[in-house]
């Protein structure tokens, strides 16, 4: 979807609070919008922003990129591999050892279109990464952002998720379980990336439905010139065109990241749904509205992960 006339007027120089005494935690915080949310928060002086990423080093240039912006950028690296549950189990350890609250949680990491694969735990790789990633790294974080809620009567714990408008081409019925745990060759790159969106959208629903003390969205965020094409293999002539045609009709990132960050600090964000950009709300597919397939795929999830939660 692009950008429509009731996007919501949003300046995120102006119109992010203060995040004084904030710590956030961002995935995928070392390049394209995660990199941008980053650099935003950091002009709003929180007390730590968490910058998760898979390789280290990554992590490093960027926080270096965004220092040379905003020099006192209270950055904190963190080691983070979504299609690892070992490498979530431990920066989550590292998050509820070295810090005593987290107020915004960012999702933004994800894979696109890639090649068929397996993540290390056997997962399709893009729902694997996309969305089983994310729901274990929120549950074992979930003890610190209830601490946080339940201490500070001024707290306004958020979690944000990055879905796609692509969540509504994903084959209907909802989250297709048999394929979850395969390659799944039958859906084809971008259908299993559709159903990795699906889960992200539904999931949300869910999550805001049992924690109401936190204010839960998904977004999409518009079609944004960042690296997650690069990984888009499966479609080499597509790539190939957007990339031509990139700098006409792609998103800047600068531009992308306003509709995450808005849902990370504005006042009118309805916990539980899907947005595009930015604050338009009441978009996500029927399935993606739909408190049946929520509840499914949120029961299926944490059956999946119960072995993990400890």
């Amino acid at each position: 979807m692009i950008w429509g006339s009731k996007s919501v007027n949003f300046n995120p120089e102006k119109d992010i609070p203060s995040l004084l005494g904030k710590v956030i935690l961002v995935t995928g915080g070392n390049g394209g919008l995660g990199r941008q949310s980053v650099l935003e928060f950091a002009r709003h002086k929180p007390k730590q922003i968490w910058l998760a990423s898979r390789s280290l080093e990554k992590a490093r240039i960027a926080a270096d990129e965004i220092k040379q912006q905003v020099p006192e950028a209270p950055i904190k690296l963190l080691e983070l591999d979504l299609g690892s549950f070992d490498s979530i189990k431990k920066a989550s350890q590292k998050v509820l050892s070295e810090s005593d609250r987290l107020d915004i949680l960012m999702l933004n990491a994800g894979i696109m279109a890639v090649p068929p694969g397996l993540t290390k735990d056997g997962y399709e790789i893009q729902f694997g990464t996309n969305h089983m990633g994310h729901a274990l790294l929120t549950k074992l974080l979930l003890p610190i952002l209830e601490k946080t809620a339940e201490n500070d009567t001024q707290a306004d714990v958020r979690i944000v998720a990055l879905s796609s408008y692509g969540h509504t081409y994903a084959l209907r019925g909802g989250c297709h379980f048999d394929t979850t745990k395969t390659t799944a060759d039958s859906l084809g790159a971008y259908g299993r990336y559709y159903q990795s969106k699906l889960a992200n959208v539904l999931w949300v629903r869910q999550l805001a439905k049992l924690y109401p003390q936190f204010t839960v969205a998904a977004i999409h965020p518009g079609v944004v010139r960042t690296q997650l094409m690069e990984g888009a293999t499966a479609s080499p002539t597509i790539v190939r065109v957007l990339a031509r045609v990139g700098n006409m009709l792609l998103t800047p990132v600068e531009k992308g990241a306003k509709n995450q960050v808005w849902a990370s600090v504005a006042k009118d964000v309805k916990s539980g749904e899907y947005y595009e950009p930015v604050g338009v709300g009441g978009l996500a597919s029927d399935d993606g509205k739909d408190d049946g397939l929520a509840k499914k795929l949120w029961d299926w999830t944490e059956e999946e992960l119960k072995a993990h939660s400890v």
